[in-house]
C-alpha cells in the first residue's frame, strides 16, 4: 500500500497516556481473566479495553437492528476455536501485540540496550565511523532524507535535541526502505527471500554490522536509546504480509496487519522521543498510545484509499464487517456508492476516530523537547481525521 510514508510521518513524533475505559463490569472482569492487565484496578491499560471496543463498531451502533445491545460483550481478547472438549485457546492479535508492548515498555524502564547491542565489540563501533566520512555525514544525509520526503515533521525534528532528532532521523530512513521494498520503483520484483535478506541486514545492523552510511546512523542510534530489535522485524513481517495477502477476514487480522506496518513505529519512536520526568504515566500506557496513533494512521489510510487499493486487487476491509453490512468484493471492485455503504464507511469511520482519541490525550507525556515534532503535525493530523473516502474517483465525506 502507499501508505507508509504517510504513517512514518505522523508516527515517529507522537505518542500519548490514555486512561482507563468506560465499560461494564463483565467486561473488565473478562479481561482480568484472560490477564490482559495488570492486578491493580489502578494499573490497568485502557488502550487494551478500547482496541477491543472498536472492534465492535461495524457490526452495529446500541438501539440499530442488528446492533449490539448494552448487555453484549466486548469482544474476547482470548478466543476459542470450535471443537468441543478439544477447543483449544487462540490469542488474539491484540494480546500479541500487547506482549510486544510490555517487553518495550520493560526495556525503557530498564534503560537498558537490548543484549545484541551490548554485545558489539569496540572495534565495531570505530568501524563504523570511518566509512564515507563517518557517522555525521550518515546522520546528515538522514536528515536531508527526511526533509525531501516530510518537510513539515522534518522542521518539528529541529526543535528536539540533536542526538533525539538524528536517532528520530535514522529510525525514519530504515523505516522508508523497508517499505520502499514492497511499495518502491523495484516492488514487482521484490521476493520472499529479498526480505530475508533484508531481515538478515538488521540483524547485522543490531549486532554493530551496518552495510552503509545509513545503516551506520540506526547501528548508532541504537547504542545510545533502549531500542529493541522486535518493532523492526514485526514491520518487515508487515512487507511479507503485503506479498501474499489481499484480503482480511476480520478486524483481529487486520489490527495485527496495522500493527506490523504502523504501529511498530510508534514502538521503536517513544525510547527516542521519551517520557517527561514528571509524567505519572506507565512507560506502557504511554506506548500503547503510540500505538493506538499507528492503527489509527493506517486504519485512515486504508479508509482514504479503498478505491486505490480496490484497483490493484485489494481490499483491506474486514470481510465479516462487510458481509454484515450486505456488502461484497464486487460491490468495492464495481465502485458503487450506497446507502449501505455510506452506513458501513461511517461505522469505520468511527473506529479511526476513536483510535485517534486516544493517542492524542497524552502528548505531554512526552519530554518537553520532543512534544514539537506533535505540534508540527497537528494540522496534518486534523486534515487526516476528516477522512475524505475515495472510492474509485467517487469523493464520500
Amino acid at each position: 500500500m502507499q501508505q507508509m510514508a504517510t504513517t512514518v510521518t505522523l508516527l515517529l513524533g507522537a505518542a500519548s497516556s490514555p486512561g482507563l475505559a468506560a465499560g461494564d463490569g463483565a467486561a473488565r472482569d473478562g479481561f482480568q481473566r484472560s490477564r490482559l492487565l495488570p492486578k491493580k484496578r489502578q494499573q490497568r491499560q485502557r488502550w487494551v479495553l478500547c482496541s477491543l471496543t472498536y472492534g465492535c463498531l461495524g457490526l452495529g451502533e446500541p438501539g440499530e437492528a442488528g446492533g449490539r445491545s448494552a448487555a453484549s460483550p466486548v469482544y474476547s481478547s482470548l478466543t476459542v476455536s470450535p471443537g468441543g472438549d478439544a477447543a483449544v485457546a487462540v490469542v488474539s492479535s491484540e494480546q500479541k501485540v500487547y506482549d510486544v508492548v510490555v517487553k518495550q515498555a520493560a526495556l525503557l524502564k530498564r534503560q537498558l540496550r537490548p543484549q545484541q547491542q551490548q554485545a558489539a565489540p569496540p572495534a565495531v563501533a570505530r568501524e563504523m565511523d570511518a566509512p564515507r566520512g563517518g557517522l555525521g555525514e550518515a546522520y546528515a544525509r538522514c536528515g536531508e532524507i527526511c526533509e525531501e520526503y516530510a518537510k513539515t515533521f522534518y522542521l518539528g525534528t529541529l526543535l528536539m535535541t540533536e542526538e533525539r532528532r538524528r536517532a528520530i532521523w535514522a529510525i525514519y530512513v530504515w523505516c522508508r526502505r523497508t517499505d520502499e521494498l514492497v511499495d518502491g520503483p523495484n516492488a514487482s520484483h521484490i521476493t520472499p527471500q529479498a526480505l530475508d535478506r533484508w531481515e538478515r541486514r538488521l540483524e547485522d545492523l543490531f549486532a554493530g554490522r551496518p552495510y552503509d552510511m545509513l545503516d551506520a546512523a540506526l547501528s548508532d542510534t541504537i547504542t545510545k536509546f533502549p531500542i529493541d530489535i522486535q518493532p523492526f522485524k514485526d514491520m518487515i513481517d508487515g512487507m511479507r504480509t503485503d506479498l501474499k495477502k489481499a484480503r482480511y477476514k476480520n478486524f483481529d487480522e487486520l489490527y495485527m496487519y496495522c500493527y506490523y506496518v504502523a504501529g511498530t513505529v510508534g514502538l521503536m519512536s517513544v525510547p527516542v522521543m521519551g517520557i517527561a520526568p514528571e509524567s505519572k504515566a506507565t512507560a506502557e500506557s504511554v506506548y500503547g498510545a503510540a500505538l493506538a496513533l499507528g492503527l489509527a494512521n493506517q486504519l485512515t489510510n486504508i479508509l482514504r484509499d479503498v478505491g486505490e487499493d480496490a484497483r490493484r486487487g485489494r481490499i483491506y476491509l474486514p470481510q465479516d464487517e462487510l458481509a454484515e453490512a450486505g456488502l461484497s468484493d464486487e460491490d468495492i471492485f464495481k465502485g458503487v456508492v450506497t446507502d449501505k455503504w455510506r452506513k458501513f464507511m461511517k461505522r469505520q469511520i468511527k473506529r479511526a476516530r476513536m483510535f485517534f482519541e486516544e493517542a492524542e490525550r497524552g502528548v505531554t507525556e512526552l519530554r518537553k523537547e520532543s512534544r514539537w515534532p506533535v505540534s508540527a503535525l497537528k494540522p496534518r493530523l486534523e486534515c487526516e481525521t476528516k477522512l475524505h473516502i475515495d472510492l474509485s474517483s467517487l469523493l464520500i465525506i
